[in-house]
């Protein structure tokens, strides 16, 4: 279903750089650029059980030589050297759960997504585009920590373009706790108590994306995370990788 205009620009760009498609650079002169849009996205959860949901979004985008909307959150840069990019980054992240979502949960207490800040580091070199990007929970749920590294190359194909990419993210020992661990008032038979430690998941992605006009663009973006060690351990857990799959719609203005 269609969420409120502030979570569609808070989630704006279930694209993770789809509105970037005309190059790793646009953006950063003076004109603004921006689009609205559709995306679909299934919801799909580690968790034993969990009601998975495909959910419309409707998309917001937005760049230009100081602030970029990205997937999902914002970057207000900070400048550029050489190669190198820097900004800061606040984004929204729907981890968690509540005791609703899944049989196997009931009597855990609810998980609470939350806000994230930190920083970005990308490199533009020319066989490839390198990222760091590092958060701490702020809304201090889990009071957890993260590093993503990531790289990716995009192929044009006269009007269609193929971006393979590879990312590993290191979420510290807070987070997986919180979102994976079992306390000792949440035990049961079949749920024993979890204390984990930090864990490592990896992605291996395609996007793919199509101009149906010099305006519009459709995409899909295709991956399967594996989970780390800690998460596949934990009781609440039943699987070892998630796919991934986003299809959608742009028009840029």
């Amino acid at each position: 279903m269609f969420k409120t205009p502030l979570l569609a620009a808070v989630l704006a760009a279930l694209i993770p750089q789809a509105a970037m498609a005309d190059g790793a650079h646009e953006g950063d002169g003076e004109a603004s650029r921006w689009g609205l849009g559709l995306a679909v996205m299934p919801e799909t959860k580690a968790y034993r059980d969990f009601d998975n949901k495909t959910e419309v979004w409707p998309i917001v985008t937005f760049e230009n030589r100081w602030v970029r909307v990205f997937g999902p959150g914002l970057e207000v840069k900070l400048g550029r050297t050489g190669p190198l990019s820097y900004g800061l980054t606040v984004g929204y992240a729907r981890d968690g759960y509540k005791a609703g979502d899944s049989p196997f949960l009931a009597g855990m207490d609810k998980r609470q997504a939350s806000a994230w800040v930190g920083g970005r580091l990308g490199l533009q070199t020319d066989w490839a585009s390198f990222s760091a990007d590092w958060s701490g929970d702020a809304s201090s749920h889990s009071k957890g920590q993260k590093l993503r590294l990531g790289v990716q190359r995009r192929f044009s194909l006269g009007d269609f373009a193929v971006t393979p990419r590879l990312t590993a993210t290191w979420l510290d020992g807070k987070y997986v706790n919180y979102y994976y661990g079992v306390k000792a008032d949440e035990v049961r038979a079949d749920r024993a108590a979890y204390t984990p430690g930090s864990t490592i998941n990896s992605e291996l992605a395609l996007r793919l994306d199509y101009r149906l006009t010099p305006q519009q663009l459709l995409f899909a973006d295709l991956g399967v995370t594996s989970l780390g060690s800690a998460i596949k351990r934990s009781p609440l857990v039943d699987r070892s990788t998630l796919p991934e799959v986003r299809l959608g719609w742009l028009y840029r203005f």
